[in-house]
């Protein structure tokens, strides 16, 4: 795990630790420990082999200056590249914009004609001309980095066989590159994965609050639900709910992701989730739900009427009560109060009793279960009849034919 967090001001110690507890919650862990804030040296004396080389070069020119310029070569209908009017700088001159108090941002010089090419896990073949890119700034004016010199320092040192990211970085990918070679080292294998789209073809923003997974998990959906989905979105796999992550790691294959954009759907997301709740055991519900937990019994009874874990409690407090009965007919609710179960009620109460209400009022059907179910429950739909009311017991039931909402 390495935390980029060179930049001070977008770097805070809660932003990383959304990101190990999220990690941890996914089952995603990790064997070492890496911050780039604790690796400034490291940075630093590459910074240097870069300068001596001649790879890494002064600028000086301010934002608003940049943007002159770019909007001058737009307006001739040129590329916006750097013009690298850095490297054309005299001492004296130098010296004069140093004396105005203005300090250097530091940018790589690409090697032109620069031709790149490598093999993409996904998308195959890459070839690129970084004529038409600008040098990337590497060191900031106040002498912090970007993510790109301490990023490819640390994969070079940690021997990082792959790095996986979205096609917005293929260009990056390109110039990086360069930047390994000049560093000594060779380039990581490159893997560049579509970006995911919307339902309405828009671009999924890592801004979208209601996406991050800390929201997806306050929604209830569980861990397995979005790993089973992003191991195989945008392949030809059929996406299936996985309770372990062994499978998925065994199938997991670069060749199977097509090159076209995938989308993400939060609803089949939802209904992935419904599945992986549905088939987990009160056991590995039991870890889940704390203080929302319900016995074995009331698992199998509640499980398959949910879709997320955050409706246990709702469930489970209909059982327990106290609750507001339904009572739209009190004259029938009575009668069949008077030949309600008593003792203990077992899966055949319900319909030893129901026979016994209609028996006496000549209902049958919904006329008969349904005001049962509104007064005993409160609600006009759940779980059978016939497992709830053994649950709800007979003290209870009685009680909440009265109209009491024990």
């Amino acid at each position: 795990l390495r935390l980029d967090d060179t930049d001070p001001e977008r770097s805070r110690e809660e932003y990383a630790d959304a990101i190990r507890e999220d990690l941890i919650w996914l089952g995603l862990d990790w064997d070492e420990t890496y911050k780039q804030s604790e690796r400034l040296d490291r940075y630093d004396a590459a910074a240097e082999a870069l300068k001596k080389s001649g790879r890494l070069y002064a600028c000086y020119e301010t934002p608003e200056e940049l943007e002159i310029k770019r909007k001058m070569q737009l307006a001739r209908k040129l590329p916006p590249v750097y013009d690298r009017a850095g490297l054309k700088l005299s001492a004296d001159e130098i010296k004069k914009v140093e004396a105005k108090g203005r300090k250097p941002h530091w940018r790589f010089k690409i090697e032109l004609p620069a031709t790149v090419e490598f093999e993409d896990l996904i998308r195959g073949h890459a070839h690129f001309d970084l004529a038409s890119v600008s040098d990337p700034i590497l060191v900031r004016e106040n002498g912090s980095y970007l993510y790109t010199l301490p990023s490819c320092v640390d994969d070079l040192e940690m021997k990082i066989s792959h790095v996986i990211r979205g096609e917005d970085h293929v260009t990056n990918s390109a110039v990086q590159i360069q930047i390994f070679e000049a560093l000594g080292g060779k380039a990581p294998e490159f893997a560049h994965f579509p970006l995911l789209q919307a339902a309405d073809k828009s671009s999924l923003s890592k801004r979208e609050g209601s996406l991050s997974i800390r929201n997806l998990r306050q929604q209830g959906i569980e861990p397995e639900a979005i790993l089973s989905l992003l191991a195989h979105i945008g392949t030809s796999d059929a996406i299936q709910p996985c309770w372990d992550m062994a499978p998925l790691v065994e199938g997991f294959d670069f060749t199977k992701f097509a090159r076209a954009t995938a989308n993400f759907q939060v609803e089949d997301l939802k209904h992935l989730n419904t599945k992986i709740v549905h088939g987990l055991s009160h056991q590995a519900a039991k870890a889940r739900l704390s203080d929302k937990m319900v016995g074995e019994e009331e698992w199998g009874v509640i499980r398959p009427n949910i879709s997320s874990l955050c409706e246990v409690a709702a469930w489970h407090h209909m059982i327990e009560g106290p609750i507001k009965p339904r009572i739209e007919d009190t004259d029938f609710i009575a009668e069949a109060a008077r030949v309600c179960p008593e003792g203990e009620l077992g899966d055949k109460s319900w319909a030893a009793w129901t026979a016994a209400v209609g028996e006496k009022t000549g209902r049958t059907g919904r006329d008969l279960f349904m005001p049962l179910r509104l007064a005993l429950t409160g609600m006009d739909h759940g779980p059978e009849m016939k497992l709830l009311l053994p649950l709800i017991g007979a003290e209870k039931a009685k009680a909440r034919l009265k109209g009491e909402g024990a």
